[in-house]
């Protein structure tokens, strides 16, 4: 298997002129992206009802294995609210199977991008990438893009280490206790209902610890660090960690939002040093959370 060599950072921008596919003369457009070669499923924008120029500014963060060779695919869907069947109208979400028109599609080859700089990119939609299918001549419209390759430093590359190795409790540490650090990496496919700044609450003994809010990301990227000095293993206690949405706009009535949350039991960090797993957020769809834990002693 291919190890990670950076995170290419993608935000979709907008796309203009496209082209009318339902009833009413318009379109409920959202896009779908993902690197070739790659067996995750492909992450979504959010849909824009009755736009033929929609505007997104939202921003992925996707594993680069071969930057040689991987592109970014981009597809565009028109999204239909209502399946008719007979006299039963069933109501589809963006994850259900619906009946999603393509608009076009195109790829971006990574090797086409410089490292460590930012590029704005416009690319046409087109039927297929077939060359020689004379329906990708039809104007479809085109999506705007910005792009950023960042290769992972040699102090950041993956290591093949020992996945119980941890680093030892620094000195004054108690004699039986231990630091117990939490680091928060990331989270896919968080969405809140009115707005998606994702953020990470840490409830542990009556006290409260958050990250960063991150604006208008469904897979937000922390790499945030918090400790707690103990007197002794927390065998039998539970972690609490939730992600909420904030905003700032004034006179909102929805100004924070439950986008999921995960109970630990620490037993198993005692045992094993450290764990680093990706955990689903309970009363969420699709979310998921990357949560590394580390129990360290002096001996």
């Amino acid at each position: 298997m291919r190890k990670p060599v950076g995170i290419l950072c993608v935000k979709i921008l907008r796309a203009t002129k496209l082209k009318k596919k339902d009833l009413i003369g318009s379109s409920d457009p959202y896009v779908k992206l993902k690197l070739s070669e790659e067996k995750l499923s492909s992450k979504k924008t959010t849909v824009k009802h009755r736009n033929l120029n929609p505007e997104w500014n939202e921003e992925f963060n996707l594993v680069v294995k071969d930057p040689e060779s991987q592109a970014l695919e981009l597809q565009l869907y028109d999204w239909e609210k209502v399946l008719v069947l007979g006299c039963i109208i069933l109501d589809y979400h963006l994850s259900a199977v619906g009946n999603h028109e393509k608009m076009g599609m195109n790829i971006i080859p990574l090797k086409n991008l410089a490292p460590d700089e930012t590029k704005v990119m416009t690319v046409d939609l087109l039927k297929n990438m077939d060359p020689n299918d004379t329906r990708n001549e039809k104007s479809r419209g085109q999506l705007h893009v910005e792009l950023l390759y960042k290769p992972f430093k040699d102090d950041e590359m993956p290591k093949d280490e020992d996945p119980t190795s941890v680093e030892k409790a620094p000195e004054g540490t108690p004699a039986g206790g231990g630091l117990l650090v939490i680091i928060i990496h990331e989270a896919q496919d968080v969405e809140g209902k009115y707005h998606t700044n994702p953020s990470v609450r840490i409830l542990y003994r009556g006290e409260e610890k958050k990250t960063k809010r991150i604006k208008k990301n469904r897979d937000p990227r922390w790499e945030e660090e918090f400790q707690f000095m103990l007197e002794e293993p927390p065998t039998n206690d539970k972690l609490q960690v939730e992600v909420f949405s904030t905003s700032s706009r004034m006179g909102l009535l929805h100004p924070k939002e439950n986008l999921g949350y995960v109970v630990i039991n620490l037993s198993d960090v005692v045992s094993n040093k450290r764990i680093n797993e990706k955990y689903h957020l309970i009363d969420s769809r699709n979310g998921r959370i990357q949560i590394e834990l580390q129990w360290r002693t002096s001996s």
